[in-house]
């Protein structure tokens, strides 16, 4: 690799790790407004979600200058592909957490709450991120590999969710707005968790050359 080209991979890793940062951010607030409904969080959150999308393109950028400049070979094409997927996916999730924020307001009229407990769910899906965005810094293969496994954690608590909603919306369909929007949080942190999972086998690829994608 020549100087040159360290350098571009270097400042590719600090943009992807700053961009997964405040993904991590949006997340965070997400979980807040769903505890208790705060417009200026929410606000605040769909700020950050723009800033994303303008980094975004920033890193796509980046990335295709290097293909174009440097004609990196091996693990650094590998590098670069994995991080122009890794950087759709991080977008992709800044909206899914923004759109949960966004949710959050449906709940402001019933005394602020959630009629759902969705802290262990959150908890699971932030660690997955976390998790997937430090296995591209260390190259774990083995933390990756723990981030796909614990996607079918979050399928569970998805599934219990519906479950518990629908038995909810039978016992009174007056709150079937907050009913729903509870599905739509469940599904946006399961799909969450799918991007994270996505981003862990992206990292296993890097390293080691292999998609492991659909495989058990």
């Amino acid at each position: 690799m020549t100087i040159h080209l360290q350098r571009e991979i270097e400042k590719l890793k600090k943009l992807i790790l700053s961009l997964g940062a405040m993904v991590e951010e949006n997340l965070s607030d997400a979980k807040k407004t769903i505890s208790c409904y705060d417009k200026d969080v929410v606000v605040k959150a769909n700020k950050r979600d723009s800033e994303v999308d303008a980094m975004e393109v920033e890193i796509e950028e980046e990335c295709l200058k290097i293909l174009a400049l440097h004609q990196p070979v091996a693990i650094d094409l590998r590098f670069v592909i994995s991080v122009l997927k890794i950087n759709n996916d991080l977008e992709r999730a800044s909206d899914l957490a923004t759109n949960i924020a966004n949710q959050s307001k449906m709940f402001s009229n019933n005394q602020n709450l959630c009629p759902i407990d969705f802290n262990k769910m959150f908890e699971i899906v932030q660690s997955m991120l976390k998790d997937a965005l430090d296995s591209l810094v260390t190259m774990d293969i083995k933390l990756a590999n723990k981030v796909c496994g614990d996607d079918e954690l979050v399928d569970q608590k998805r599934s219990d969710v519906k479950n518990k909603t629908i038995a909810l919306i039978k016992d009174d369909a007056s709150k079937s707005n907050s009913f729903i929007a509870t599905l739509i949080v469940s599904r946006n942190l399961e799909r969450i968790a799918d991007l994270a999972t996505n981003i862990a086998e992206d990292v296993i690829y890097m390293v080691e050359g292999k998609i492991v994608r659909h495989l058990s």
